[in-house]
């Protein structure tokens, strides 16, 4: 099934509607605690945390212009030449439909000219998560890299880029 949508780099007035994606998705999973994303103090402000060398936020939106997916890619903290895919969520809408891999191909491309590894942390109950990032060339790894402060996300993964 395929939804129109269109994908553009985030505008200032993106981000409440990124910012309930996000609390949306981490309710739907049980993950609206500590420990992940839910409690990031720039949660509401990633047009502002996305300006500058090395770091892109993108939101797809469908046809009635409603936001309803975003990837960024920002330094990992703690490391050098590693980056981390961050707050990657679609609505239910929004899944299955290739948003995601639209996405991910923009997030990875702009990645590749600014780090060696792409780096990610997601949930054990996100199951179909996993199999995307698997699909698409990321290996899963069982130590953390960086200082994400996410120390509820257990599920963790790598990518070598320009290969």
């Amino acid at each position: 099934m395929a939804v129109n949508h269109q994908i553009r780099t985030i505008e200032a007035r993106d981000n409440a509607a990124v910012e309930y994606i996000i609390r949306y998705c981490l309710t739907e999973f049980g993950a609206n605690h500590e420990g992940t994303a839910w409690a990031d103090p720039n949660l509401g402000h990633f047009y502002e945390l996305y300006q500058g060398k090395g770091r892109k936020y993108w939101v797809a939106e469908n046809e009635t212009g409603q936001v309803v997916a975003g990837v960024g890619i920002g330094p990992l903290s703690g490391t050098e030449d590693v980056c981390e895919l961050q707050k990657m969520y679609c609505l239910p809408e929004a899944r299955g439909v290739g948003v995601a891999y639209e996405l991910l191909q923009l997030a990875l491309e702009f990645a590749k000219d600014h780090y060696r590894k792409c780096y990610l942390e997601t949930l054990g109950n996100m199951t179909v998560a996993q199999r995307f990032y698997e699909k698409h060339g990321f290996t899963r790894i069982y130590e953390p890299v960086g200082a994400t402060g996410h120390y509820a996300c257990d599920v963790l993964y790598i990518k070598e880029l320009n290969q």
